[in-house]
């Protein structure tokens, strides 16, 4: 294989796994990110951090490229998905099984440097991550399994740096899992019209016009069951001013799926990195505030 040719492959591998679109990886990182911070009180092992964040952007690119092997027969279909590798003929769905393999293999051998309680939870992992892309064919709430994915990182944070699996640790997974349905619904509300016409299951198609209440209840939750995490963890001013601006972009994105237009539905998706980041930068404050 000639130089230029190699380069291709690499090329055609990064977009599998959504390089080019870092959303994902930062969805993924900031309630890892959340989890760290607390079960360190603020100082997190510097090698946990390292294995997680790598960890983090490995997994969400195997996520990614399992994801677009499911869906192979179906994005052609969808205007925004028929040019991804597979779906455009440019990434064979064996090359996509080795990558995802491969991704993985990586992922498992970082996990190898944390404690035992870590390891074993690091299967669960990879489970979430094959059976989430089919789920959209069964069940209306593939959404749910897609929080399950994101947010296992978080007893595997506090597992890794603490060895122990406490309370806060479950009720920050709930809120996670919670925060995953509202915004990717609203990023399935950009497909909707396509997966109606193709058979693909989404919580924006069972919502149907009530989508916009569902979302910004599901919001208030996440605010409500962040607001409870800040408690039992004994954060105090800086973290509420974080969970504040929270509020304040999810109140945005109301405001910008108002109409239901596909872009603007996309845009408050987005919108959903910087609510991340909020909450990271209260807890991230706090302790600091503290001394920690």
């Amino acid at each position: 294989m000639t130089a230029s040719r190699a380069r291709e492959r690499l090329i055609e591998y990064a977009r599998l796994m959504r390089l080019d679109r870092p959303i994902g990886i930062l969805l993924l990182l900031w309630p890892t990110l959340w989890a760290l911070w607390i079960a360190g009180q603020g100082r997190p092992d510097p090698l946990v951090l390292a294995v997680f964040v790598a960890g983090v952007v490995l997994m969400r690119s195997a996520g990614c490229v399992i994801n677009d092997f499911a869906d192979r027969h179906f994005d052609p279909h969808v205007a925004r998905t028929r040019d991804r590798p597979i779906a455009a003929g440019r990434v064979s769905p064996r090359e996509a099984l080795i990558l995802f393999a491969v991704l993985c293999l990586l992922a498992f051998g970082l996990v190898l440097l944390m404690n035992r309680l870590t390891i074993l939870l690091s299967f669960v992992a990879v489970v979430l991550a094959v059976v989430y892309p089919f789920t959209k064919r069964i069940t209306h709430l593939p959404q749910v399994v897609l929080g399950a994915a994101f947010g296992w990182a978080i007893p595997m944070a506090f597992a890794a740096q603490t060895g122990e699996l406490p309370r806060i640790a479950w009720l920050l997974f709930v809120v996670n899992i919670l925060w995953s349905v509202a915004y990717d619904t609203l990023y399935a509300m950009v497909d909707r019209e396509d997966d109606l016409k193709i058979g693909v299951k989404s919580t924006a198609i069972l919502f149907g016009e009530a989508d916009r209440l569902v979302v910004g209840v599901l919001q208030l939750l996440v605010l409500l069951g962040l607001s409870l995490v800040g408690s039992l963890a004994g954060l105090g001013d800086f973290y509420a001013i974080g969970l504040l601006v929270a509020a304040l972009l999810a109140l945005y994105q109301q405001y910008l799926i108002r109409d239901r237009d596909p872009r603007r539905c996309f845009e408050a998706f987005l919108n959903n990195n910087w609510f991340g980041a909020a909450v990271f930068a209260g807890i991230a404050l706090d302790y600091l505030a503290r001394g920690a």
